[in-house]
Parts: C-alpha cells; sequence; structure tokens
C-alpha cells in the first residue's frame, strides 16, 4: 500500500511498536541479541523522538519441570496434565490453582534476579518462596488425610468439649477458634505402629502421647479386619490432662493431631509433586522427555477428615494442615457439598533429602 510502505514484519514492529509506546527498555531473551543491530538500524535511520534499549535476559530454566512452550502444548494436548491450568504447570493459571501468592512469586523473581547466563533454578527456591510467605499468613488447621478412628473407651459417650486452639502460634493478632473433642475421634493411620522402632515417638500399644490441645491418651486395644489391617484403636485418656499437659509433670515426647469424628469435615485432597522425576527432563538427547513424567506427581485421598472451621473456606483462603503442609481449596473443583483442597508445599523440601540420599 502507500500509506505504510514497509513489511510488517517482526524485525520493524518490535522496535518500531516500542517505540510508538513509550518504551525506555525492551527487554528479551537472549536469542533476540541478533536482531538488536537492525532494532538499532531502523530507529536510527527513522529519526525517531525516543530511541528504546533493547537489552537481553537469560530464559528462566527451573528443574523438574519444562518451560517449553511447545513441550507444554504436548503435555496438555496428549492429556499428561489437566489443561494450562494444572496445579503441577509453573504457567501463571497453574500456580494460581496451586495456591501460590502473587507475593511469593514476587519474592521467588526478586531471589534469582535477572542475568544473561543460562543457568538451571532449583526448584526448592520457588517452593521456599512460598513456604515464607504463607508460614506469616496462613492460619494453622487441623486436618486428617488419612484417617484411623480412635475410640477413647474412659471418655463419656455424650460428653463434646471445645479446646482453644491458636490460629498462628506466633501471631496472637490472629486470633483463636473452638475445636471440638469427643469420644470418637480420628488420627493419621501413620500415627500409629504395632511395632514402632526405636526412635517412634508416636502411639503405639502401651504408649502414651499427647493429641494436640486436648489430653494425654495411651493406646490400649488394637481392632484390626479380617485381612490384618489395623482399622480401629482403644485408648484411655487422663482427664487430669487437660490441655496436653501432665500434672505430675511427667514427660510425654510425642504430640499428633487430630479430629472429632462427629463432627468432622469430609473432603478429597489432592497432593501434588513435582512433574518429573529427573532435573533437567528435556537433555537427554536420546530419550523422550515424557518419559521422566513423574507417576505420583498427583496423589488423590479420598476419605479426608478436617476440623470443622474449613466447612466455609473459600479459594481466597490457605491454610497449614498442622504436620502436613500448606493447602487451599480448588478453585475449579472445590464446592459447599464437596470439598476439595490442593497442597500448595510440604511444610519442608523433601526432595532436598531424597537428592542427599
Amino acid at each position: 500500500g502507500d500509506k505504510w510502505c514497509i513489511y510488517p514484519m517482526y524485525d520493524f514492529t518490535h522496535c518500531l511498536s516500542d517505540m510508538i509506546e513509550g518504551i525506555t527498555h525492551s527487554l528479551c531473551t537472549l536469542e533476540f541479541k541478533n536482531n538488536r543491530p537492525l532494532y538499532d538500524w531502523v530507529l536510527d535511520t527513522l529519526a525517531t523522538p525516543c530511541h528504546p534499549r533493547q537489552i537481553e535476559f537469560a530464559r528462566l530454566n527451573i528443574n523438574y519441570t519444562v518451560m517449553s512452550k511447545r513441550k507444554l502444548l504436548q503435555l496438555v494436548n496428549e492429556g499428561r496434565v489437566l489443561g494450562w491450568d494444572d496445579p503441577r504447570m509453573l504457567t501463571i493459571s497453574g500456580l494460581r490453582r496451586r495456591g501460590y501468592t502473587p507475593a511469593s512469586i514476587r519474592a521467588f523473581c526478586a531471589t534469582i534476579g535477572i542475568g544473561r547466563k543460562e543457568s538451571w533454578i532449583d526448584m526448592g527456591i520457588l517452593e521456599d518462596a512460598v513456604r515464607e510467605d504463607l508460614g506469616e499468613s496462613a492460619p494453622r488447621v487441623l486436618g486428617v488425610l488419612r484417617p484411623l478412628k480412635v475410640v477413647i473407651t474412659n471418655y463419656p459417650e455424650d460428653l463434646v468439649e471445645e479446646f482453644e486452639a491458636q490460629n498462628h502460634p506466633k501471631k496472637p493478632e490472629m486470633g483463636a477458634r473452638r475445636v471440638p473433642f469427643c469420644r470418637e475421634i480420628y488420627i493419621e493411620a501413620e500415627d500409629f505402629m504395632e511395632e514402632p522402632p526405636k526412635k517412634f515417638f508416636r502411639l503405639s500399644p502401651g504408649r502414651e502421647v499427647r493429641l494436640r490441645f486436648a489430653y494425654l491418651v495411651t493406646c490400649r486395644e488394637i481392632i484390626k479386619n479380617e485381612k490384618g489391617e489395623v482399622v480401629e484403636l482403644r485408648c484411655t485418656y487422663d482427664p487430669a490432662s487437660h490441655g496436653g499437659s501432665a500434672p505430675d509433670g511427667r514427660k510425654v515426647k510425642g504430640t499428633i493431631h487430630w479430629v472429632s469424628a462427629r463432627h468432622a469435615v469430609p473432603a478429597e485432597v489432592r497432593l501434588y509433586d513435582r512433574l518429573f522425576t529427573v532435573e533437567h527432563p528435556d537433555m537427554d538427547k536420546e530419550r523422550d522427555f515424557k518419559e521422566f513424567l513423574n507417576p505420583y506427581s498427583l496423589v488423590v485421598l479420598r476419605g479426608c477428615r478436617l476440623e470443622p472451621s474449613l466447612a466455609g473456606a473459600t479459594e481466597k483462603n490457605r491454610f497449614q494442615f498442622e504436620r502436613q503442609g500448606y493447602f487451599c481449596t480448588d478453585p475449579k473443583d472445590s464446592t459447599a457439598g464437596n470439598l476439595i483442597f490442593n497442597r500448595i508445599v510440604t511444610l519442608r523440601d523433601t526432595w532436598a533429602k531424597i537428592a542427599e540420599e
């Protein structure tokens, strides 16, 4: 045409659109380095009123995942993940659905900075950023993911008590809540062992443990099903240990969490983990990167039991399930009648320990 006498090629439009929009510094990845002379030449030749400066930086590479849009598209199209907002994907929509906060993402970006040298960022740095943020802001709650029923045989059947629980151990301004307690409770199945090793301080036959906020209890009897699996524990409690302290000063090493069986809220919990089993899944030129997908990157737990205060949780809320990790409701699938929680991150970097071993 006569009005616009250049071809609308990227090399022309990039610098001109930056100039028209008043951009002072145009940031792009290293593959655009060779375009910079043409970028400058066009602006100099046209004598534009301002001259944006193109600055190149290295791409963000994070281990245990892939960042290439082409490879992410493969995962989506082949059904290896549940869409672009799958919480295992490091897309903005995936991070948002997983429960990452804007503050944690900004903190991560500030920590790693911008450089011109290609490098790999440890996934643990991103996870630590959200741990630090939620460690300060997330209220603590009780949630049992793999329930094991406990009957406290010497506790009155018709009695219900409420114990005061602080929402944050270091922030009294976040207030407290009342947690109901009754004769039948649920504990984590992994908090009981019939034949415990030497350093196992949780519940086992004849051993006393502290129920968080409540009482000291001792395991007296084990109930098993026809397969020999433990399905119920019969315990007794010390009425004088109200609040979890022994009046005679005896030391009890183990403290476990619990929920009231009568008052607990049922929920589905999705445990998300790293998408791949190796640090650099796309670096092996002999194998397809999809061969390294982690089969346990998503574990769905049904029949979980949560304290009743979580019945009204919304997608804006994030919580620390004590001794478990940080969680939020799934903004896409969770409803008032069918609560679904996503694990944002564990309390500790378990992959660091695996790497050491």
